[in-house]
C-alpha cells in the first residue's frame, strides 16, 4: 500500500527531495490495460517500450492493445452500464466513492506525479500541482456536486405536465494527450462517472503510466468493475476501434486537429456518436504600452510559454506587443528565457522539465530553423540543451520579427517556442490575434477597462485572461472556438456532455 508523502512546500525542501528520490528510481514492472476491475495483457501478447524523456533509457512497457482488446473494454462498460450497477446507483453513494477516489489521489499524490515525470518530463514542482492534487480536486468537485443536478418543470398548460430529466448517455470513450494525462483525464472522467456513465479511457501511448495508476484507485474506491477501463496502444489500433465502436455513445477528446478530424469521420461511418474535440491552439498574448506593470507582463508572459517547455495547449504562444514597447519588452523576455533553469524534472530545482519525446525535440528545432528562413531573428535560445543525464531538453526560444503568414504565426509548435509580433494599435492587435485558425485561448495587458471589454468582444477566443497569463479553477469552463474544437472541460457545463436530456409528457 502506497504511504502518503509530504506535501511539496519550502518549508520543507530537503525532506521534498528525499522523498522524491526515494521514488525516482524505482523499476516499474511493464503494465497490462485495465479491464473490468483487473489488470490483463493484450489480446496479442505485444507490448510497447516507454521513453523517458529525462534520459531517452527504455523506463517499462505497457500493453500494444488490439481492436479485440478495445472491443471487450467496451463490453465490459456497456454491460456495466445496462445492468445498473454504478448508472442506477443513488447519486449520493456515487458521490461518496468519488469523494474516496479523491483522498486516494491524494494519497499516492508523490508518486502519481513521480510516476507521470518520468513518462512525460514536466517538472516536478508543476507536476504535483497540476496533475495529482489538481486530479484530486476534480473528483472532489464533480463528486460534490453530482447529488445537486436537478431535473426541471416546463411551464406548460395546467392539465399536462411536463417534466425535463437528466439521463446518463452510456458509454463514454475518452482519449487524452501525453502532456497532462492525469489532469486532463480527470477532466473527462469525473463528470462522467458522476453522471453515471462507463467510460473507457485511451491514454497517449507514450504517458499511461498515471492513468492505469488511477484505474486501480477507482477500484480500490468502490468504482464497480467494468465501470472504468483503460486500453493502453496506438491510436491508429485502439484509437480507431474506438471511434468506429457502435456501442460507444460520446467520444471526448484532447489533442491535434488531424486525429480529431479522422474522429469525426469514425462518427460518421459508425453510429454518429456525439464528438467532443479540444484541439489546441496558437494563442495571443497582447501587450499594450498602458500595462499596468510591463516587468510583471513579461515575467507572467514567459512563464506563460516556457513552464514545461511549452508543452501546454493555452500556452501564449505568440506576444504580440505594441510598437513603442518592443524593443524594450522582447529585451526584457529574453532575459526571463535565459534565465530559466532547464535540467532533470525531478529536481526540484529545474524550472522546466524535458521535452517529451526526440520527435517532439526535433521538430522544434525544425520550427526555429524554418522561422530563421522565413526572417525571424532568435533572440533567445533555439538549441537543444546537452544534459549529463541524457533525454531531450530545448532552451526556451524568442523569435522577434515573425510575420503574420509565417510557419510560426499559424502552426501550433507545442514546445517553449515564442513568436513576437508588432502591433499599431488596437485595431492591428485584433487583426492579428485573429489570423489563425485557432481560438482557444487569449491574453490583453492594458490598463484601460473599456479596451479590455472590446478585446474580450473581439478576439475569438473560448479563454481570455486580463492583465495575466494562465491560472484558473474548475468554477470556469474551458473550450475553444474556430479549429481548437467544441465543449468545454471543467466547470458545471462539463456535465452537459455526459447526460441525455429527455422530456416527459403526461396528460394529468
Amino acid at each position: 500500500m502506497s504511504v502518503r508523502k509530504p506535501p511539496l512546500n519550502k518549508a520543507n525542501l530537503m525532506l521534498q527531495q528525499e522523498a522524491i528520490d526515494a521514488v525516482r528510481g524505482q523499476t516499474l514492472a511493464p503494465r497490462g490495460h485495465f479491464i473490468d476491475g483487473r489488470s490483463i495483457a493484450s489480446d496479442s501478447g505485444d507490448v510497447l517500450d516507454i521513453i523517458s524523456p529525462i534520459d531517452g533509457a527504455i523506463l517499462t512497457s505497457v500493453a500494444a492493445g488490439s481492436k479485440a482488446d478495445m472491443d471487450r473494454a467496451i463490453t465490459s462498460a456497456r454491460s456495466a452500464f445496462e445492468d445498473g450497477r454504478w448508472s442506477k446507483m443513488a447519486p449520493a453513494q456515487r458521490k461518496k466513492i468519488l469523494i474516496k477516489l479523491a483522498e486516494l489521489i491524494e494519497r499516492d499524490a508523490l508518486e502519481l506525479a513521480v510516476l507521470g515525470v518520468r513518462d512525460n518530463g514536466t517538472e516536478i514542482n508543476m507536476a504535483y500541482k497540476a496533475e495529482s492534487l489538481s486530479a484530486a480536486g476534480t473528483f472532489r468537485y464533480y463528486g460534490e456536486a453530482i447529488d445537486k443536478i436537478y431535473g426541471q418543470i416546463a411551464p406548460t398548460a395546467n392539465s399536462v405536465l411536463g417534466l425535463i430529466h437528466h439521463a446518463p448517455v452510456g458509454v463514454v470513450g475518452a482519449i487524452v494527450p501525453w502532456n497532462f494525462p492525469l489532469m486532463i483525464g480527470s477532466w473527462k472522467i469525473a463528470p462522467a462517472l458522476a453522471a453515471g456513465n462507463s467510460i473507457v479511457l485511451k491514454p497517449a501511448e507514450s504517458a499511461s503510466l498515471s492513468l492505469l495508476h488511477l484505474a486501480k484507485l477507482a477500484s480500490e474506491a468502490g468504482v464497480p468493475d467494468g465501470v472504468f477501463n483503460v486500453v493502453t496502444g496506438k491510436g491508429s489500433v485502439v484509437g480507431e476501434a474506438m471511434g468506429l465502436s457502435m456501442d460507444v455513445d460520446v467520444l471526448v477528446f484532447t489533442g491535434s486537429g488531424a486525429t480529431g478530424r479522422r474522429l469525426l469521420e469514425y462518427s460518421a461511418r459508425s453510429n454518429l456518436k456525439r464528438c467532443y474535440l479540444e484541439l489546441g491552439g496558437k494563442s495571443p498574448n497582447i501587450i499594450f504600452n498602458d500595462a499596468p506593470d510591463l516587468a510583471q507582463a513579461a515575467k507572467v508572459s514567459a512563464a506563460g510559454i516556457f513552464r514545461n517547455s511549452g508543452q501546454v495547449c493555452v500556452a501564449g504562444s505568440r506576444l504580440l506587443v505594441q510598437e513603442d514597447i518592443h524593443d524594450d519588452f522582447v529585451a526584457e523576455m529574453s532575459r526571463h528565457a535565459k534565465d530559466f533553469k532547464v535540467g532533470n524534472p525531478l529536481d526540484l530545482s529545474s524550472q522546466i522539465g524535458a521535452v517529451h519525446s526526440l520527435s517532439e525535440l526535433e521538430a522544434n528545432l525544425q520550427f526555429v530553423q524554418t522561422a530563421q528562413e522565413e526572417g525571424a531573428q532568435c533572440v533567445a535560445g533555439g538549441k537543444r540543451i546537452l544534459s549529463e543525464t541524457g533525454g531531450y531538453y530545448m532552451a526556451p526560444t524568442v523569435m522577434s520579427g515573425v510575420k503574420v503568414e509565417d510557419n510560426l504565426h499559424q502552426n501550433e509548435v507545442f514546445g517553449p517556442v515564442l513568436a513576437v509580433t508588432p502591433f499599431k494599435d488596437e485595431a492591428d492587435a485584433i487583426r492579428i490575434a485573429n489570423s489563425t485558425v485557432y481560438g482557444l485561448s487569449a491574453g490583453v495587458w492594458t490598463s484601460n477597462l473599456s479596451r479590455a471589454h472590446r478585446m474580450i468582444e473581439e478576439i475569438k477566443s473560448g479563454v481570455i485572461h486580463v492583465n495575466t497569463y494562465g491560472g484558473s479553477d474548475l468554477t470556469v469552463p474551458l473550450g475553444g472556438v474556430k479549429q481548437s474544437g467544441n465543449g468545454h472541460d471543467k466547470s458545471l457545463h462539463a456535465m452537459d456532455k455526459y447526460f441525455d436530456l429527455k422530456s416527459a409528457w403526461i396528460q394529468l
